[in-house]
């Protein structure tokens, strides 16, 4: 689990095949005090295991559905990733849950700068537009978002100068793809909803929601 903060700008240093799929050497400093092998990291909001840590940063594999649904196949050397370590207990959730499993790619349709602010919009795909809400919230690349404006299957979002400075937004340009990642609630909600009892369908309400516990 991760809370959509991005902790360092990584560095994809090193990109070879393996049976399958892909291994790739991310070049990290801050990450690296406490990630061990087998450790889960979040790079571009994609969940993913360190296979082995190094002084100057980690190695992960990539393989069959990670690749299709992700941008990962698109890395190249010298690009800037965003990471993120996984939470622990002590852990203060900043952004909101984000399991690092991506739904898709988003692409990038407008990116202005207002002000001293961005406005950045995405087209997703029809069926994770239900999963949306304005004020809601979204992971692109990892990032955990605010939307802040929606038409069909365009989000828009406003992005504050520190966001802009410390994640991988800066490199990117309209047209380029971004892992998206919707609200799990949302998704755990749809499926309470056809929810069905002793064989009949059973309407949600407030104490439906609260005798299943949330």
């Amino acid at each position: 689990m991760f809370t959509g903060l991005i902790e360092e700008l990584g560095i994809v240093k090193n990109i070879a095949p393996i049976a399958g799929g892909i291994k790739l050497q991310i070049g990290a400093k801050q990450i690296l005090d406490d990630l061990k092998t087998d450790d889960s990291v979040a790079v571009n909001g994609i969940c993913l295991t360190a296979t082995k840590v190094s002084e100057s940063g980690f190695w992960v594999d990539a393989v069959g559905e990670t690749l299709k649904k992700t941008t990962l196949g698109t890395f190249k050397p010298n690009q800037k990733v965003n990471l993120e370590r996984a939470v622990s207990l002590q852990t203060r959730l900043g952004g909101h849950m984000v399991q690092g499993h991506v739904n898709g790619k988003a692409v990038i349709t407008r990116i202005e700068k207002l002000g001293e602010n961005y406005a950045l919009d995405v087209v997703l795909d029809r069926q994770l537009e239900r999963y949306t809400i304005l004020e809601g919230s979204i992971a692109l690349d990892g990032i955990s978002l605010t939307i802040a404006r929606l038409s069909g299957t365009t989000v828009g979002i406003n992005i504050i100068p520190h966001t802009w400075a410390n994640t991988n937004l800066a490199t990117l340009k309209t047209g380029n793809n971004m892992n998206i990642e919707v609200d799990v609630i949302a998704k755990y909600i749809e499926k309470l909803l056809p929810f069905k009892q002793h064989g009949t369908s059973a309407k949600l309400s407030f104490q439906k929601i609260k005798d299943l516990g949330f």
